[in-house]
C-alpha cells in the first residue's frame, strides 16, 4: 500500500521492494558488463572490439525501447518486469557456460549476441521501475522518493563495476556471469512480493503505433518534461568528460590504473551525497533556475577538469562534477513522476531512457572523435562551453521550465 504523505517513503513496505529491485537489477548489469569487457579484450586484445560491445547494446534497446514503454502500459507491471529480469538471468547464465567451457566456441558473436539480448531486456526496466514508482508513494513523496532512487542508482554504479572486477580477479569469470544471474534472480522475486494494485488502463489494448505516438506527442508537447530530458541529454552529450577518464589519467595526470576506480567513483560519490541531502530537503521552489544553474556548474566542471594538471584537484572536481549532474537527475525524475499521467508512465519512461542511453552511450563516442579532431584537452573543455550554450538556450526556449515551481505540479 502507498505511503501517507507526511511519511518517509521508506515506510512503504512496496516502495522498499521496489528499491531493492532496483539495487540488485543495477548490480546485474554492471557485472555483467564489466565480466564481458574483461572476457572480450581477453579474448581479443583489441580495443576496437570493447567498442563494439556499447554498440551491440545499445542498437537493439534503441529499436526496443518504444515498444517496451508500450508493454508495460498495457500489460501488468510486476511480470512483465520479473520476465525481463528472469531473461537477464538466463542471458547471464549462458554467459556462464562460454565462460566456463560447457559451451564451448572460439567465435565472438555468441557473447556479442547475449549483449543485445541484455540490451533489450534492459529497455524494460526503467519503464517499469517509473510506473511502479507512482504506485507505491503519494504525489507529495515524488521528490523525496526520487532522491532515494537516485542515492540507490548510485550506489549500485559504484558497487557494481567493483564487485564484478573483484569477482573476475578472484573467482573467474563464469562465477562472475553467475553472480549476475543471481542478482537478477533477486530482482525479479522482488517485484513478484510487491502488492501494488495495477491501474485499470493497463488491461486496455489499442494499436500499438498509435498508442507509442501519443507518448510521444505527449512529450513534445510538454515545454517542462522535454526541456529536462533534452537538458540532460545534450549537457551528458557533450560536455561529460568521464569516458576520457583512462586518457587523462595516463596521458595527462600521469599516474597509474589504480586511479581510474577513484575517479571513476568520484562523480558517484558526489551525486550520492547531494541525492541523500535532498531526501532531508526536497526542492520545491525555483526548483526550475536550480536546475539550469546545476547543469551549468556541470558545464563549468568540465572545464576545470580539463585543465587541471593535480590528481587530487581532479578529484574533487569530478566530486563537484556528479553532485551537479546528481540535482539535475533527482530533478528530472521528480518532473517525469508528477507531469505523467499514471496510463502512459510506460511510453514516456521508454522515451526518457532513450534520451538517457543517447547521452551515455553515444557520448562516449562523440567524446571520443572530438578528442582524435581537437586534442583530448581542447575537446573536453569545448564539451564545457556547448554546455553552457545549451543552458543558456534551454532558459530562452522552455521559459516554463525555467519558472518551474514543483507544488504548482502536485
Amino acid at each position: 500500500m502507498p505511503a501517507q504523505p507526511g511519511e518517509s517513503p521508506l515506510r512503504s513496505v512496496g516502495f522498499r521492494w521496489l528499491m531493492l529491485f532496483r539495487i540488485c537489477t543495477l548490480l546485474s548489469y554492471q557485472v555483467a558488463a564489466v565480466t564481458v569487457g574483461w572476457h572480450i579484450y581477453e579474448l581479443t586484445r583489441d580495443p576496437w572490439s570493447l567498442g563494439l560491445v556499447g554498440l551491440a547494446e545499445v542498437i537493439p534497446f534503441f529499436c526496443v525501447a518504444p515498444f517496451s514503454g508500450y508493454l508495460v502500459d498495457h500489460l501488468p507491471r510486476r511480470k512483465l518486469g520479473a520476465a525481463a529480469c528472469l531473461g537477464l538471468a538466463i542471458n547471464a547464465g549462458a554467459l556462464a557456460l562460454i565462460a566456463h567451457g560447457a559451451l564451448p566456441t572460439s567465435a565472438l558473436w555468441p557473447i556479442y549476441a547475449a549483449v543485445a539480448v541484455g540490451g533489450v531486456g534492459r529497455s524494460f526496466l526503467g519503464p517499469v521501475y517509473n510506473a511502479l514508482f507512482a504506485r507505491v508513494l503519494k504525489r507529495e513523496q515524488f521528490g523525496r522518493g526520487a532522491s532515494m532512487g537516485s542515492v540507490v542508482f548510485q550506489a549500485g554504479l559504484v558497487l557494481g563495476p567493483a564487485l564484478g572486477g573483484v569477482l573476475v580477479g578472484v573467482a573467474g569469470k563464469s562465477v562472475s556471469y553467475g553472480v549476475a544471474a543471481v542478482f537478477a534472480v533477486a530482482a525479479a522475486l522482488a517485484l513478484l512480493r510487491m502488492r501494488v494494485t495495477e491501474p485499470a488502463q493497463t488491461l486496455q489494448r489499442g494499436p500499438v503505433f498509435a498508442s507509442i505516438a501519443q507518448g510521444m506527442r505527449f512529450v513534445a508537447s510538454n515545454q517542462i518534461m522535454l526541456g529536462a530530458m533534452a537538458l540532460d541529454m545534450f549537457s551528458v552529450l557533450l560536455g561529460g568528460a568521464v569516458s576520457m577518464l583512462p586518457a587523462f589519467i595516463k596521458d595527462i595526470l600521469h599516474q597509474g590504473p589504480e586511479a581510474l576506480g577513484v575517479m571513476r567513483a568520484a562523480p558517484a560519490i558526489g551525486s550520492i551525497c547531494v541525492a541523500i541531502w535532498l531526501t532531508r530537503h526536497p526542492l520545491q521552489r525555483n526548483a526550475g533556475r536550480i536546475l539550469l544553474f546545476a547543469v551549468a556548474g556541470f558545464g563549468l566542471c568540465t572545464i576545470a577538469f580539463a585543465l587541471s594538471r593535480h590528481y587530487w584537484l581532479s578529484v574533487a572536481l569530478l566530486v563537484a562534477y556528479g553532485m551537479c549532474d546528481g540535482v539535475s537527475v533527482v530533478l528530472r525524475s521528480t518532473i517525469l513522476q508528477l507531469v505523467t499521467p499514471d496510463d502512459m508512465r510506460g511510453r514516456v519512461s521508454s522515451i526518457n531512457s532513450i534520451f538517457i542511453s543517447s547521452s551515455n552511450e553515444l557520448g562516449a563516442f562523440y567524446d571520443g572523435t572530438m578528442a582524435r579532431l581537437l586534442g583530448l584537452v581542447p575537446a573536453v573543455m569545448m564539451g564545457g562551453f556547448v554546455t553552457l550554450g545549451v543552458v543558456a538556450a534551454t532558459a530562452r526556449l522552455a521559459p516554463r521550465l525555467r519558472k518551474l515551481d514543483l507544488r504548482e505540479l502536485h
